[in-house]
């Protein structure tokens, strides 16, 4: 049995129902913003629940864009976790921040009791990051940045339909960054990302940055750059944006499933604390293992697709070493990048592949 980890050419098998929306936005000409990325943005806008989205080209731009947007500057300090996609520290580097790392918790979410200490008087902004698409303790870091008067941009990139509280991840910073990466919750064909806020002032500036400056073609208000969502992307993300809270429902169960079969294994596999409060949406399933490597070639041998994410934490990238990091640093994260691997658990795995991933695991660990 075959347990694959890519999943887009079974998501994508009957796509008459895109090409007929592309074929009408071909009539119109409109391949430049117009009304195809208006529909996208004012229906992301209503599921995420905020007054605005924004769409880009690509989710780093939307975390370079709303960092911009939120004040952001040369000589600034943003705040992140080390055990994040290298486009979180990479769009603080070019907003022209210096990118400040702290450790994450159990939960693989950026420890929020260790945010107060790593806030200095050129902290400008604080970036959380739903890594896997699980919700960070936003609870904390909103009253933690309320209080000392810091931006929050959320790093929402992976975290489409998770919720805290009911209350949509996304919808709590002032400027918050989203993707549409083909293996993200909600993807597309290609690249394609959003930032979502309430803030109209900030909304106002980043139509105009997006789009040059322009008011219109004969009229720059800023100096601004392009980093327009293609109206192609635009009705892809409008379609399966309707599918993603099923995928999503998919994705729950099978962790669910994968979180059942792994409990037993507790003296070798180690899963990360669930807490109703707070619905994820698992566009990774992440877990510790002991003898990581190992597991991961034999499960591999088995025709199950495992991944890492990832074995080298940022503070500890060739990129990073002006920061003035060095291994020990951070605890938490160096010992989960040594133990993680991620498992298919995707909306298109089944219950069977799910039990043979399981009876692998546990023939590896006892034989």
């Amino acid at each position: 049995m075959r347990v694959n980890y890519p999943y887009l050419h079974q998501q994508f098998a009957e796509v008459d129902h895109i090409f007929d929306d592309l074929r009408e936005l071909v009539s119109t000409g409109q391949f430049t913003l117009g009304p195809f990325v208006e529909k996208f943005e004012k229906k992301f806008a209503a599921y995420i629940g905020v007054k605005h989205v924004i769409s880009t080209n690509t989710g780093t731009d939307a975390l370079i864009l709303a960092l911009k947007a939120c004040g952001v500057k040369a000589g600034d300090e943003v705040i992140t976790v080390a055990n994040t996609f290298y486009a979180t520290a990479g769009a603080i580097v070019a907003a022209g921040a210096t990118p400040v790392f702290i450790d994450c918790d159990k939960r693989m979410q950026i420890d929020s009791t260790k945010i107060e200490d790593a806030i200095t008087t050129k902290t400008a902004a604080i970036v959380p990051v739903h890594w896997m698409g699980v919700p960070a303790d936003m609870e904390t870091i909103m009253e933690i940045a309320d209080r000392r008067k810091i931006a929050v941009v959320e790093d929402a990139c992976p975290a489409v339909g998770a919720e805290i509280d009911g209350k949509r991840c996304g919808s709590f910073g002032k400027a918050n960054g989203f993707s549409f990466h083909p293996l993200k919750p909600l993807n597309v064909w290609g690249d394609g990302g959003a930032i979502t806020t309430n803030d109209d002032k900030v909304a106002d500036f980043l139509r105009l940055y997006r789009n040059h400056g322009m008011t219109d073609r004969d009229h720059i208000v800023v100096w601004g750059i392009n980093s327009r969502i293609q109206p192609i992307q635009a009705v892809v993300a409008t379609r399966v944006l309707d599918t993603v809270d099923h995928s999503n429902s998919v994705r729950l169960r099978n962790a669910t499933l994968l979180d059942e079969g792994l409990f037993d294994l507790s003296e070798f596999i180690e899963l990360s604390p669930r807490s109703e409060k707070y619905k994820a949406v698992f566009q990774l399933y992440v877990i510790r293992a002991q003898r990581r490597d190992e597991l991961s070639d034999y499960l591999r041998s088995k025709e199950i697709e495992c991944c890492i994410h990832y074995p080298l934490p940022l503070h500890l990238q060739n990129a990073a070493k002006p920061l003035g990091y060095k291994r020990g640093d951070f605890p938490e994260c160096e010992k989960q990048a040594n133990e993680i691997i991620t498992l298919p658990a995707h909306q298109y795995i089944n219950e069977e592949q799910i039990a043979y991933t399981l009876e692998h695991i546990r023939k590896f660990y006892r034989g």
